[in-house]
């Protein structure tokens, strides 16, 4: 080899270590009008340098001019079509190859291998086992082994142990790591821990893969074990620690681990930093958080958008949103973890509509989103019940094939349930291909929220029947239906099988759908004794429930006792004492009415205005009772008194015990007329065209009078009007709701 050919080969490695395309094609230039009869040594290098900066033309125009390419040609070459992917070109070179050693089969299978064609990769590795078994080494059987392990074949990764084993590989530590973690990924953590037990000398980084292959199984005690009985530790043995204990929601464990990671004076890397912020966001701790946010900028990671990412989390599970804003703000590079991060936790805590907007703003940046963020965005969509913009999203599911997870089908499921659209929900549901508890629990719940409990139990007895393990919110689902539905003794036969057969411990939200299982049915005594065996006591939700089925019932005494127990728990909750007063109204006692009334001026207490409202043309309508300032306000309130002549026509009267106020009969009809709800079905009435449903949200529960009136308008105008309540759906259609009586 010439001093010259030595001398470009240097420039060449520097060219390639630096990632200098132009220069090495100077350098190439050089050698050709310096050089007539290149060496065969400095051409492979110069396909090397090729093939390194990726340039695969170069490459092959060099190597089709070497006169007499020897072995290291042919295998650089193979190796570089092996690499990027170019398999009909790798096959061609393999196939061409006068001779071939250990490097051309391990390129030919590493090419196969890459692109998860596992048939290929056997067919290369068998022939290579008939043909050249001398020529099999530690690479080939690693190679085989991550290829099994990432495609699930455990069959293939047994055999092919078989014969690590029957060639004499079974010490060698680069296949002994990857033949754990494939039985470790797969479930087999016994078999990985065999494979460590046999292997005699093993490194660091044989107990790290074994740690990882317990903590992925959940033996939390026998990573501990093993973690503490290592001589040396390097800081990757850490951070798996930490990285373990978090995905097993030991939070608090992780977070002491990293503080005795820091004071050992150990590297960090962006892995470590992530999963201490992911341990922190899990138990809100904020104040660890903070710390570890102090700790990340002093090592110069914050530009790192792994650890970026992980802080905006951290920061929105802590429910410290304007930090998570300033963090993602301030990031250099953005990926789509970190819109998720940021849109996810403006869902989580309650701003939806923001959600949305930062999805606009993802799509804007020219970012794609994933699965996990379409189905997030959709969500957010469902929490407002927002069909119109759902449906955008549900476009774009089907559009960019995201609508394949199972996660962005359960979003759609719940956002048209929520959207009172449950037979497009029951349509898309039916079309999944895959359907897990959620997928279940989620439709489970859309029928449950429109009182058809008969479709609610045969849904939930199918779930079981299918062999899926139904959680603590299907259980609410099918408690509320027969609440809804009045079947008192079945909802008795569910709620005692979710301990005995189930193995779910009933939490508060399930003693108050037993609450108003019983009240709902008139059983306000049997009510009262639940309540006095419950393990905990209601909460404002659930003595609402009672205090409600009492003015319904007109049973005093209970509805007093309700309404004390409300005040004692939330003082400044101003149910307990319009409940009460309407039970009181309900038997002409106007003084304590009164004295109801002046006792909230005097503790400040509020009643929360009611207000329906409707979106039309991408605006939303708000309406408050006798609302006057929308600009169409006289056609709605003549579209109002002309529909109340016709449904007196038809037989409607008035629930006057609704109106909570002394004052003579024609106020309180003319009070209950112009409802919120009764004005925004005015207003869709005008502006709807027929034919599509009139979609009403309002934030309280819809009194008895309007649920009755609503049915007459039905009739009389032959609409769907459809109104989400603050507790439930009501469809009304010819007369009827889908909750029949049960409202």
């Amino acid at each position: 080899m010439s001093s010259n050919s030595n001398y470009y080969c240097s420039l060449l490695k520097i060219c390639t270590e630096t990632r200098n395309r132009s220069q090495a094609k100077k350098i190439h230039c050089h050698i050709l009008r310096t050089i007539k009869d290149p060496e065969t040594f400095l051409l492979n290098n110069l396909v090397n340098a090729y093939s390194k900066l990726g340039d695969l033309t170069y490459a092959r125009n060099v190597f089709d001019k070497i006169p007499q390419p020897n072995l290291f040609s042919w295998n650089t070459i193979l190796f570089t079509y092996s690499k990027s992917g170019n398999l009909s070109d790798m096959n061609d070179i393999f196939n061409r190859m006068p001779k071939r050693d250990g490097v051309s089969w391990n390129s030919l299978i590493s090419g196969y291998a890459s692109r998860a064609l596992v048939t290929d990769a056997v067919k290369g590795y068998n022939s290579m086992l008939g043909d050249e078994a001398a020529n099999l080494n530690r690479i080939t059987f690693s190679t085989m082994l991550i290829l099994s392990s990432s495609q699930g074949c455990i069959d293939l990764g047994r055999q092919i142990h078989g014969q690590i084993v029957k060639f004499g590989f079974g010490s060698y530590l680069f296949v002994g790591c990857p033949l754990m973690d494939m039985y470790s990924k797969a479930g087999f953590v016994y078999d990985a821990k065999q494979v460590f037990d046999e292997t005699p000398e093993r490194n660091v980084v044989m107990y790290n893969t074994m740690i990882t292959g317990f903590l992925r199984c959940g033996m939390v005690e026998d990573s501990w074990s093993l973690f503490h009985s290592m001589r040396e530790k390097d800081p990757i043995s850490w951070t798996t620690m930490i990285t373990g204990l978090t995905q097993n929601d030991l939070y608090k464990e992780a977070i002491d681990l990293f503080r005795e990671m820091r004071t050992e004076g150990l590297v960090m890397d962006q892995f470590t930093f992530g999963s201490m912020l992911t341990a922190c966001g899990g138990l809100m701790a904020l104040k660890e958080g903070k710390q570890a946010h102090a700790f990340v900028i002093r090592t110069n990671h914050m530009d790192n958008v792994f650890v970026g990412s992980a802080l905006v989390d951290m920061y929105c599970k802590c429910k410290r949103i304007a930090s998570a804003e300033a963090v993602f703000k301030r990031m250099t590079h953005k990926n789509v973890v970190s819109w998720t991060a940021l849109l996810v936790g403006y869902g989580q805590n309650g701003y939806s509509e923001e959600a949305i907007r930062v999805f606009g703003d993802m799509q804007r940046n020219d970012i794609n989103p994933d699965y996990y963020t379409l189905g997030s965005v959709i969500s957010s969509c469902a929490n407002l019940a927002s069909l119109e913009e759902g449906s955008q999203f549900h476009g774009q599911a089907i559009v960019s094939g995201l609508i394949s997870f199972t996660t962005v089908s359960n979003a759609l499921v719940t956002l048209y349930s929520k959207c009172g659209s449950i037979e497009e929900a029951n349509r898309l549901f039916n079309e999944m291909n895959f359907r897990d508890e959620v997928s279940w629990t989620a439709l489970v719940s859309g029928y449950a929220q429109f009182g058809k409990a008969n479709e609610t139990i045969d849904l939930f007895q199918k779930m079981l029947a299918h062999g899926l393990k139904p959680d603590e919110v299907t259980f609410v689902g099918v408690l509320s239906a027969c609440s809804r539905a009045g079947l008192v003794e079945k909802g008795y036969q569910y709620f005692e099988s979710m301990v005995k057969e189930h193995g779910i411990m009933p939490v508060v939200d399930h003693y108050t759908c037993m609450i108003d299982l019983l009240s709902r049915a008139g059983r306000l005594e049997e009510a009262r004794c639940f309540i006095n065996k419950m393990p905990m006591p209601p909460d404002a939700i659930g003595w609402s429930t009672l205090l409600s089925s009492c003015r319904l019932h007109g049973n005093l005494e209970v509805g007093k006792w309700a309404a004390a127990s409300l005040q004692e728990l939330e003082p400044n909750n101003p149910a307990g004492y319009i409940l009460l007063s309407s039970i009181y109204a309900a038997k002409g006692k106007w003084d304590y009415v009164s004295e109801l009334r002046r006792g909230m001026r005097n503790k400040g207490v509020r009643k929360e205005p009611g207000c329906s409202w409707i979106k039309y043309k991408g605006k939303v309508h708000i309406f408050s009772a006798d609302d006057q300032t929308s600009p169409f306000s006289d056609r709605i309130y003549a579209e109002l008194d002309k529909l109340n002549l016709k449904m007196i026509e038809e037989g409607y009267v008035p629930d006057l015990s609704t109106v909570l106020h002394d004052v003579e009969e024609s106020e309180k009809k003319k009070m209950l007329n112009y409802h919120s709800e009764r004005l925004a079905i005015a207003f869709g009435l005008i502006f709807i065209p027929p034919g599509l449903p009139i979609r009403i949200v309002k934030n309280l529960r819809v009194c008895g009078d309007c649920h009755n009136a609503t049915k007459y308008i039905s009739k009389i105008t032959q609409r769907e009007i459809l109104v989400r309540d603050a507790v439930r759906f009501h469809l009304f259609k010819d007369g009827t709701c889908s909750c029949g009586d049960f409202w």
